[in-house]
């Protein structure tokens, strides 16, 4: 069973129905008892960095979030994948969960200022570190972001850039604990099978 951590930040249909689609069994779920029981957890989120973690904090969840991550794998998606860094500074300064080691600062006065902000789209994934989250997927695949602020000082966990006037961190790994700035609920037949791998592994 696969636990998705509900703590108010985004619309889960998407992401349910993608687990669903594969023929995964999930649970939309802020409770303890829930994620202790699946066998994977997936953190999800929309929305601003010190909202989603006071919103994560209110649940109770924080602690048993830290614990597990120890203990089975865990995958964060866009915001859900920011909160796994360090800290963020995103309006201010942000704790984050301290599962992987950087920081998420603004794509804005790191890129062109040509280019649009939000980094909204279409983008290839170019695999840097060969992992078994790659089982299905190919070099160079598409994957769909939406997103304005990016993970810095993270090299050792990088496992998958996209270009974008500077390399963005795409998917990330440190342990059990995995990340994706990209949507892949939204990235298609690609987003699909990888959604796959990390549910396999």
């Amino acid at each position: 069973m696969i636990a998705v951590v509900d703590y108010g930040v985004g619309n889960l249909f998407s992401l349910v129905s993608s687990l669903k689609f594969l023929g995964f069994d999930c649970v939309v779920t802020n409770k303890k008892e829930d994620l202790y029981a699946a066998k994977k957890i997936i953190l999800p989120g929309v929305g601003a960095f010190g909202d989603a973690m006071a919103k994560l904090a209110e649940t109770g969840l924080v602690d048993t979030v830290k614990k597990l991550a120890e203990e089975k794998p865990l995958l964060g998606i866009c915001l859900g994948m920011q909160l796994l860094f360090d800290k963020s500074f995103e309006f201010g300064e942000h704790e984050g969960l301290g599962l992987i080691p950087g920081i998420v600062t603004p794509l804005a006065g790191d890129i062109d200022p040509r280019l649009k902000i939000p980094h909204m789209g279409w983008n290839r994934l170019e695999i840097v570190r060969d992992d078994p989250i790659f089982k299905y997927f190919k070099n160079g695949e598409s994957v769909y972001y939406v997103h304005s602020y990016y993970s810095k000082n993270c090299d050792d966990s990088i496992l998958g850039i996209s270009e974008y006037d500077v390399a963005v961190p795409g998917l990330v790994r440190s342990g059990l604990v995995y990340g994706t700035q990209f949507h892949p609920e939204k990235s298609g037949s690609a987003g699909l099978r990888l959604l796959k791998a990390f549910c396999e592994i």
